[in-house]
């Protein structure tokens, strides 16, 4: 007489809690790539938008401080403002204001930053010429985008130049 087995062929609760284990890993572990995605795509994009606006702002600022008829006082007493006159000899200045909180650069009563960023620092620092360089004016921008308020996606962007000026 043969006897017949039976095949218990089928899948055990072990083997059911491992593959479940198994892809709750994977689950939180494609989770933490794509924040960390987002995260850096939003880091990106303050970046830029804090960049063009200082890229614009001091873009004015070394065009007409270029052709500007003086720059007076040189050296500026305080750093926060630079005076000049205009080609047409017509007064103006360009000035860091409100620099406790929201600050932004501006030139006469106009600003040059939009709201979306604030300046964190910012300097303007006239320096004598020689008979052989130029007078010239050292500018000092550093900026985070308002909407992340100064966090690890809004890192502070600076921007440094010297704008030589003419001597007439």
């Amino acid at each position: 007489m043969i006897k017949n087995k039976k095949n218990n062929s089928g899948i055990s609760m072990i083997e059911i809690l491992i593959v479940i284990g198994v892809f709750a890993v994977l689950g939180i572990l494609s989770t933490r790539v794509i924040l960390l995605s987002l995260q850096g795509s939003k880091k990106g994009d303050a970046q830029v938008k804090v960049r063009e606006n200082l890229d614009y702002a001091v873009s004015v600022i070394e065009r007409q401080l270029r052709n500007a008829g003086s720059v007076s006082p040189c050296p500026n007493t305080d750093p926060l403002i630079v005076n000049y006159n205009d080609s047409n000899d017509i007064s103006s200045s360009f000035s860091c204001l409100n620099m406790t909180s929201a600050g932004y650069v501006a030139s006469g009563s106009a600003r040059l930053t939009s709201e979306e960023v604030n300046v964190t620092a910012c300097s303007f620092i006239c320096t004598v010429g020689t008979q052989s360089t130029p007078p010239k004016v050292a500018i000092d921008i550093q900026a985070v985008d308002a909407g992340t308020g100064g966090s690890k996606e809004g890192s502070i962007v600076s921007i440094s130049t010297e704008i030589n000026l003419r001597t007439y």
